[in-house]
């Protein structure tokens, strides 16, 4: 699938690429919504409405990613509330065993995530996800996300990659717009983000559903 002569950097996604986006859709779509009803009387429905509400006027922007925003807009420790889950923390299908292959292989390979510093943290703490790639680089080290020219810009100035033999992969076909935009070659994406979710179809980039996917054949026997 992937000819990977062709390929010198890897940069990777976290939530709902390396690691399962269960955790997080449990963390924004129930628990926090359920403690938001609980703080101001409400039922779980009309809070899920307004959060869901303010999630949709601010998504694509680096305040939908930002902790401390959610924090003062409910009144709630958000970066708290995110110990809470950690059972949900996990690694799709292989991808340890694919960030294994890279290094081993000789691959340059970045974390590059909307994910803010508070959530990364926690994620990092049970999975060791940092510690497995070369770089690591939140997208509110930059003041921009992912869907900006602004966040590429940063990152090919700070970390220089030849955007022709660079592989990128993420879930969100937004972000994968926008580093087409910027001249990246080499674009995945991933069918099932969220374990628990059917997979996605009509994807509009080449899609994965387990690492080994990725693999050279003579790694995957």
């Amino acid at each position: 699938m992937i000819r990977w002569d062709d390929i010198d950097t890897v940069l990777l996604d976290m939530d709902g690429t390396l690691l399962d986006l269960h955790y997080d859709n449990m963390l924004w779509n129930e628990l926090l919504p359920s403690r938001y009803g609980a703080a101001r009387n409400l039922s779980l429905e009309v809070a899920q409405a307004a959060l869901f509400e303010r999630m949709k006027a601010m998504r694509g922007k680096i305040e939908f990613y930002c902790t401390d925003q959610w924090s003062e807009f409910t009144g709630l420790d958000v970066a708290g509330l995110h110990h809470e889950l950690v059972g949900l923390i996990r690694y799709r299908p292989n991808a340890e065993r694919f960030l294994g292959w890279l290094r081993a292989n000789g691959k340059r390979s970045l974390l590059v995530t909307n994910a803010h510093r508070d959530s990364l943290h926690v994620k990092h703490l049970h999975s060791g996800v940092i510690d497995r790639l070369d770089v690591d680089v939140s997208c509110h080290d930059y003041g921009a996300p992912k869907e900006s020219a602004a966040f590429w810009e940063r990152l090919q100035s700070e970390h220089p990659f030849d955007p022709a033999r660079t592989l990128f992969i993420d879930d969100n076909a937004s972000v994968l717009d926008a580093a087409a935009r910027f001249g990246i070659r080499h674009l995945f994406t991933i069918t099932r983000p969220d374990s628990a979710r059917p997979p996605r179809p009509d994807l509009a980039y080449p899609a994965v559903d387990d690492f080994a996917e990725l693999l050279p054949h003579s790694e995957t026997g």
